[in-house]
């Protein structure tokens, strides 16, 4: 359903305004020094699914969580001595770390596609600082653009995209880098994931040492990288009507009141989407081979189901 979208001035009345949206379970696109970001508190399932249904994106990638300081990062992810180093030197500012998930950290599952590791940044655009503290809390914002799109540098952008779709656009007029975030994953020496918005080459001089070049086979762990995904150790079937020899059954909608979880009962797919990784996990944890009830082909059905066709054939990705 088609909302309005506010267009919110950066003075302390829009920004609050903003922060009580997002803490409402709302969608705010708001400007960083790279490109525009669509925030959702990350600490809500359906609020982060809602990102993937107003761009419109088939995957369920990790996404950036957008957080005030290295403080408040330190709350959600574990910094090693290299990543303490790049966020000493460069935070804030255009720069990503993926580092591992500190356990209890309390997001949802869908920040991190299911995996063990989360992307940080810390932006230095004074709005999104601003609108950082006034939130107090932890924003998953992927670019606020529909999905292939072009990355938006200014509010216009985003309400010629999402326009109707979002609860509202912080303007804080022209993102002066706009290039996105450079990306470093910093789980074992520190590799270059994403090129971005901070060159390479001062991320080196600030190490001493060169970058490891981006992974060509696995599953990198980082935004935009399609491959990331959570495969879970038991064998998948999709598209069950029914459980089948000791298979631990994860049903959607009405139809299946015999499934161990429901992604759903009442058939809602933001629901679905909000509760996937979580209960693909806890259908993990029982050693069982797992099922999955057939899941709509339109919406973010798509997403769900390219997610399990991934977790389903996790060797051929």
């Amino acid at each position: 359903m088609e909302t309005v979208t506010e267009r919110l001035l950066p003075d302390r009345q829009g920004i609050d305004r903003a922060a009580a949206l997002l803490r409402a379970g709302g969608l705010v696109a708001f400007p960083t020094e790279t490109v525009y970001g669509l925030g959702a508190d990350a600490r809500q399932g359906r609020a982060v699914a809602g990102i993937f249904a107003a761009k419109g994106r088939p995957h369920f990638n990790p996404l950036i969580v957008h957080v005030a300081d290295l403080e408040a990062a330190q709350r959600y992810g574990r910094f090693g001595d290299d990543a303490l180093a790049l966020a000493g030197a460069f935070w804030p500012g255009p720069l990503t770390l993926v580092v591992p998930l500190r356990a209890g950290a309390g997001l949802s599952d869908l920040v991190t596609a299911g995996l063990p590791t989360l992307a940080l940044r810390v932006p230095r655009s004074e709005v999104a600082q601003a609108l950082l503290r006034a939130f107090d809390g932890p924003l998953a914002a992927p670019s606020a653009n529909p999905s292939g799109r072009i990355s938006p540098t200014r509010a216009a952008h985003v309400l010629d995209g999402l326009g109707g779709r979002i609860a509202a656009v912080l303007d804080g007029g022209a993102a002066p880098v706009g290039l996105e975030s450079t990306i470093i994953g910093c789980l074992d020496t520190p590799r270059l994931l994403r090129p971005g918005g901070l060159p390479a080459e001062a991320i080196e001089a600030a190490l001493g040492y060169p970058l490891t070049p981006p992974p060509t086979a696995g599953a990198p762990t980082a935004p935009g990288q399609l491959k990331s995904h959570y495969a879970p150790e038991a064998p998948l079937r999709l598209n069950a009507e029914a459980a089948a020899g000791g298979e631990f059954l994860i049903g959607f909608g009405p139809d299946h009141p015999e499934a161990a979880l429901n992604l759903s009962p009442t058939g809602d797919l933001m629901e679905a989407a909000a509760n996937l990784f979580e209960y693909l996990h806890k259908a993990d944890a029982t050693g069982r081979p797992i099922a999955v009830a057939p899941i709509p082909m339109h919406g973010l059905g798509l997403a769900i189901n390219d997610r399990l066709t991934r977790a389903a054939h996790p060797r051929g990705d």
